[in-house]
């Protein structure tokens, strides 16, 4: 049986705190993060519900002591409807379903043994990053485009955060 557990966290935000600076997040205690998966201290990914709002797919990051985070993206917090300094009833269980990836990108990554060999070393969480991006395109151009990028950043073994953050100098530098 499936270990389930339910509190009340309050929404924090970090201020400076490296490539996490800004993230909106609440905190999974270690005796909660134990009930999950026990002896767990490594990155994984959970299913249940804030508030109303159901999700799977999520992951927990660890903080040390024990203790993870969850972070709260912006699609997470409109469902939501609340901001850092609020309270939110938590309920969640490990979610062990395996991340796959859309079958265009194995198709790309099939074409590219370097990519597809530094996808497979990357951390479940870290291929669950792309998976997503690519997924949550809402036209197939964009869903194409996305394929393009994540195949060449892993291609030179750079990770999902790296490449976002190329992206957007990009196109900061394109628009002058």
């Amino acid at each position: 049986m499936t270990a389930v557990a339910t509190f009340t966290a309050t929404i924090f935000k970090f201020k400076d705190k490296g490539e996490k600076s800004g993230w909106t997040y609440i905190e999974i205690p270690a005796a909660i993060a134990g009930k999950l998966k026990p002896g767990n201290k490594k990155t994984f990914r959970v299913k249940g519900q804030l508030d109303d709002y159901r999700f799977d797919g999520i992951a927990l990051l660890p903080m040390g002591n024990g203790n993870f985070i969850m972070a709260l993206n912006g699609t997470v917090r409109k469902k939501i409807r609340k901001v850092h300094g609020a309270r939110l009833r938590v309920q969640l269980e490990a979610d062990d379903k395996p991340v796959t990836p859309p079958f265009e990108m194995i198709e790309c990554l099939d074409d590219e043994p370097a990519a597809l060999t530094f996808f497979k070393q990357l951390p479940k969480s870290h291929q669950n990053y792309f998976i997503k991006w690519i997924e949550a395109a809402k036209t197939e151009p964009t869903k194409t485009r996305r394929i393009a990028h994540a195949v060449t950043a892993l291609s030179r073994k750079i990770g999902f955060g790296e490449m976002l953050r190329m992206l957007q100098k990009n196109r900061k530098e394109q628009m002058g």
